[in-house]
């Protein structure tokens, strides 16, 4: 039984990556500075949560005592330069320190698919920033970089269904990019598969689903699967633009921002073999279909509250816990 560090264990992908820890028999520690939003991990029985900063060295430092190894799911979505410089550059930087002050040497980092120091998007410059940041520290270093994510509780194909159930068109931007979707579950099991397999040490990997798809594709499926199947309209680049400005500027989580606009640029699909990265599949993972995965947890009540998330849910509003 190991002991491990979970950095973002409270977020979506934190939360099943817990989980996964759990069934492997890992003592689990996730720190946060808001512990109410550990109320849907707290219930695990090797699970410790901590009232921490992780941004602050010498917090951190006294996190990592005692522990085998670190996991860091730490990411914004949506920013600015600025933010995403704190978050995808500083915070590694800070981790590595950490971990030399500490002498916990392993760290299972989690980037992003098209991470590249060139690529068209602030996000994707600065993961691969973060990236070179741990690459340059002594430390056995894995890096996952996962495409696109779905699954329960996700904030992707749960905002298409939902925008579809009270749109009669749905205009979309980047319609046309090509994505490789990853099923959550998938990816929490490569994070613990990495973790297990000193093997993985000094590994790029790729974590991506079996199919590509367009985004109107995607679109077109979460609103069948809700039961709302809307038309969906793709936007000249110009109009594309203003419509990821409007909704960055928006209250609550936007459905697109202009810095996600640019990261469609370019597909969001697996590198190909002469990158020198490789994908999960090198490792004996087979990750699950989209189309299959999907029915589960978008019903027809637009919002995925298929079985799971419900009991997602209810866990969060503290009715329910096992």
């Amino acid at each position: 039984m190991s002991n491990i560090l979970v950095l973002g264990g409270t977020g979506f992908v934190g939360r099943h990556v817990c989980e996964q820890l759990q069934r492997a028999g890992h003592r689990t520690t996730v720190p946060t500075r808001h512990p109410k939003h550990a109320d849907q991990v707290r219930h695990l029985p090797l699970l410790t949560v901590l009232t921490a900063n992780i941004h602050d060295v010498n917090e951190l430092t006294q996190l990592m005592a005692g522990h085998d190894a670190v996991i860091n799911l730490v990411a914004i979505l949506h920013g600015n330069e600025r933010s995403f410089e704190q978050v995808h550059v500083t915070l590694p930087r800070t981790i590595a320190q950490a971990c030399e002050r500490s002498g916990v040497k392993r760290l299972v980092h989690v980037s992003a698919l098209g991470a590249a120091t060139d690529a068209p998007s602030m996000y994707q410059r600065s993961k691969a920033r973060g990236e070179q940041v741990l690459q340059a520290a002594p430390l056995d270093l894995t890096v996952l970089r996962p495409s696109v994510i779905f699954g329960e509780g996700d904030s992707f194909l749960n905002l298409f269904a939902r925008v579809q159930h009270w749109l009669p068109v749905f205009p979309l931007a980047g319609a046309d990019t090509r994505f490789q979707p990853v099923w959550v579950e998938d990816v929490a099991r490569a994070i613990v598969h990495a973790l297990d397999h000193p093997t993985s040490v000094g590994q790029t990997v790729e974590l991506v689903g079996p199919e590509v798809f367009t985004l109107r594709e995607l679109a077109r499926m979460a609103g069948q699967a809700a039961g709302c199947p809307r038309p969906v309209l793709g936007l000249p680049r110009a109009l594309a633009y203003f419509q990821a400005l409007f909704m960055e500027m928006a209250p609550g989580v936007p459905l697109m921002s202009t810095d996600n606009l640019s990261a469609m640029e370019v597909p969001n699909v697996a590198s190909p073999a002469s990158a020198g990265v490789t994908t999960q599949a090198s490792w004996g993972l087979k990750p699950a279909s989209l189309r299959a995965v999907l029915p589960t947890y978008i019903g027809p009540e637009a919002g995925g509250l298929g079985p799971r998330n419900r009991l997602l849910r209810l866990r969060a509003k503290g009715r329910w816990s096992a």
